[in-house]
């Protein structure tokens, strides 16, 4: 076993290749498979099929779930207004990166 080192992250690089099932996603977000089957049935995260125990989510969506999840337990929103707010966020974001105005 490696030594940890105080400050030091260690972790696995995940690209868009790498999927997760519904287990392992909600495992890595810490959170019950029902918040994440929520999460999908308000149009938040996508899976790649059709029906729950056969989902599979591409590791890139963790940064979205995580986002929703820490709006939920921050701020207290239900599962509709954080639909709304990451929708308002990747506007955001895309309106920034179309004019290349560098992020804060």
């Amino acid at each position: 076993m490696a030594e940890r080192i105080p400050g030091v992250l260690i972790g696995d690089l995940l690209d868009e290749t790498v999927t997760l099932t519904l287990a392992e996603f909600s495992a890595a977000c810490r959170v019950r498979e029902q918040r994440i089957i929520e999460l999908v049935e308000e149009g938040i995260l996508e899976p790649d099929a059709a029906q729950p125990r056969i989902w599979y989510f591409r590791a890139t969506q963790l940064r979205r779930a995580y986002r929703a999840i820490r709006l939920q337990r921050d701020l207290d929103i239900n599962v509709a207004g954080v639909a709304l707010v990451l929708d308002l966020l990747d506007e955001i974001e895309e309106l920034r990166a179309r004019l290349d105005v560098p992020r804060l």
